[in-house]
């Protein structure tokens, strides 16, 4: 644990999808809430039909979703601190990458998984 997930509409210029999930976690481990790096997952997921509003025909407007699940026990201004964490890094990261042409919202939702969680590591 954690788990990241990343949704992005496909008119959001990411050209490096691995460098932005390195820049995530080492931006989650750093915070020094995990306890090791390998607890940390990441992905993106892209998006292939979506939809801005109710008028976005020209997909003017794009977005980012990202949702971090993490265990219990965390309280309310640490998954703000993490929320933040992720908006900042993001915007960090995709800023420069964009051609202007497109709106983008970053969402960051910061979750607690179920405490029905079962983890096997295979190959250790």
């Amino acid at each position: 644990m954690p788990h990241l997930t990343i949704q992005v509409t496909p008119n959001v210029s990411i050209p490096h999808a691995e460098s932005l999930l390195k820049s995530l976690n080492k931006a989650l481990w750093d915070s020094g809430h995990f306890g090791k790096p390998t607890d940390i997952k990441a992905r993106i997921i892209p998006i292939e039909t979506f939809l801005v509003g109710v008028e976005d025909d020209e997909q003017a407007y794009g977005f980012v979703y990202a949702h971090l699940k993490i265990m219990t026990g965390r309280d309310e201004v640490v998954r703000h601190q993490l929320a933040e964490l992720l908006t900042a890094t993001i915007e960090e990261v995709l800023d420069t990458e964009q051609s202007e042409r497109v709106g983008i919202q970053i969402c960051v939702e910061v979750e607690e998984i179920s405490a029905i969680y079962h983890k096997k590591m295979l190959g250790d």
